[in-house]
């Protein structure tokens, strides 16, 4: 369905009156608020002593199942984590030469002049436009998705979430597909390509669809206070807006994988480091200021916003990552807050391959097996705007590149 044809006012009213009727909105609201408020407060306080406001683990730590559970709970606080080292340096920067010349060789940049229209699901933030290439299937990509430090980083972040649901395990932690996401390559003194505070993997749907609902039950009860983020009960049975750059995988984590160094100033990531301030975003859009057909910043096939006139309490406390390395790993929980700084003071391009966690599960595999048709094809991903580019690309990956591991994550094998 097309996004201007779907009137979504009727169940945002619907919605908003059943919600507002189990319990006490405005008091819910009073609670949770102040609840932010200490933990925004924290993050201040933790960046203004020059602390790491964000989480981390080295690699290997993993590698060797050795994370202290004071780690963990650290992890689950703050809903973010910068995994170091889960490939050398000296390859990430191969892998950047190598997508550099990839994107040059074919041409890129004069092919997406002409489809600057395809993608509007950042339009209605305040920056639109970032440094974001509308490729998945270079060489570096998939060598990145495959790999097996990868696979052991996300299985280990897959365990961090509750699994158990009511028809049995949510998903497989243990075993995770390969969702194809593209490549930022910001380049320095950039100072026009950031995006404002944003959460993706739902905007409007968050407060009507009925597996939302029950994902968010104790924010919506007498209780929020009792809401666990890392719960994945219904976690996979929601149903997103269907729109170019709405993932419609369930990820544990969002993430990227740096291929330079990146840091504050680099019109880099930043994020709202507490796991559950969604309760504070779900509540705010039903007090009574909010007209009734209206929850905030929501709206169809777009981000959900984040901003200063809904959310003011939230705003102090989006930072940007402590610098990583080529070869470092960011990842940070689906509700999670982020962004991108609106300027690059930086001398080096900041380049970072999309790369989540999307576990084995009936929502994430039936939509892999039109992945890997895109695969074969060249076409782009289908969760994304079909630009198409890499169709007659030269030095794409093939099916050739993928390893054992590879294939079943593609579920290459099931139509191939």
């Amino acid at each position: 369905m097309a996004e201007n044809t779907l009137d979504i006012e009727p169940f945002i009213v619907q919605a908003k009156r059943d919600l507002r009727a189990r319990t006490n909105i405005t008091k819910n609201f009073s609670m949770v608020k102040d609840s932010m408020c200490r933990a925004v407060d924290q993050v201040v306080d933790t960046q203004a002593k020059n602390n790491a406001v964000v989480p981390e683990l080295s690699y290997n730590t993993i590698r060797d199942n050795k994370v202290s559970p004071s780690d963990i709970n650290s992890i689950r606080k703050h809903g973010c984590v910068i995994i170091r080292n889960v490939f050398s340096r000296s390859m990430a920067d191969d892998w950047n030469a190598e997508l550099g010349e990839y994107l040059d060789h074919n041409n890129y940049l004069q092919h997406a002049r002409d489809k600057t229209d395809l993608d509007t699901y950042f339009g209605d933030l305040k920056n639109a436009q970032p440094q974001i290439f509308g490729v998945y299937w270079s060489r570096p990509q998939v060598m990145a998705r495959q790999a097996e430090s990868m696979a052991c980083t996300k299985r280990f972040l897959n365990h961090l979430w509750d699994t158990s649901a009511p028809a049995g395990p949510e998903f497989d932690p243990d075993h995770d597909y390969s969702y194809a996401d593209r490549t930022r390559r910001r380049a320095p003194g950039d100072t026009t390509l950031g995006l404002s505070p944003h959460m993706d993997a739902g905007s409007y749907e968050r407060w009507t669809d009925p597996a939302f609902q029950k994902i968010y039950a104790n924010v919506f009860s007498a209780h929020p206070d009792q809401f666990d983020p890392w719960k994945a009960a219904h976690r996979t049975q929601t149903r997103e807006f269907s729109s170019p750059a709405v993932s419609s995988v369930f990820r544990t984590f969002q993430g990227w994988t740096a291929l330079t160094e990146q840091g504050p100033g680099d019109g880099t990531l930043q994020l709202l480091p507490i796991a559950n301030a969604i309760s504070y975003v779900l509540l705010r859009a039903l007090q009574d200021d909010i007209p009734e057909q209206e929850l905030c910043l929501a709206a169809p096939g777009k981000a959900l916003g984040i901003n200063q006139q809904f959310h003011p309490d939230l705003m102090p406390g989006i930072v940007p990552i402590q610098t990583v390395a080529p070869g470092d790993t960011v990842w940070w929980h689906p509700d999670v807050v982020h962004a991108v700084g609106n300027e690059h003071h930086g001398k080096e391009y900041a380049s970072v391959i999309y790369i989540g966690a999307s576990p084995v599960c009936a929502k994430n595999k039936a939509y892999m097996v039109g992945q890997a048709q895109s695969f074969l094809k060249g076409a782009s991903a289908p969760d994304f705007a079909a630009e198409d580019y890499e169709v007659n690309y030269t030095n794409r990956a093939t099916i050739n590149d993928l390893t054992e591991l590879g294939r079943k994550q593609m579920v290459i094998d099931n139509i191939a």
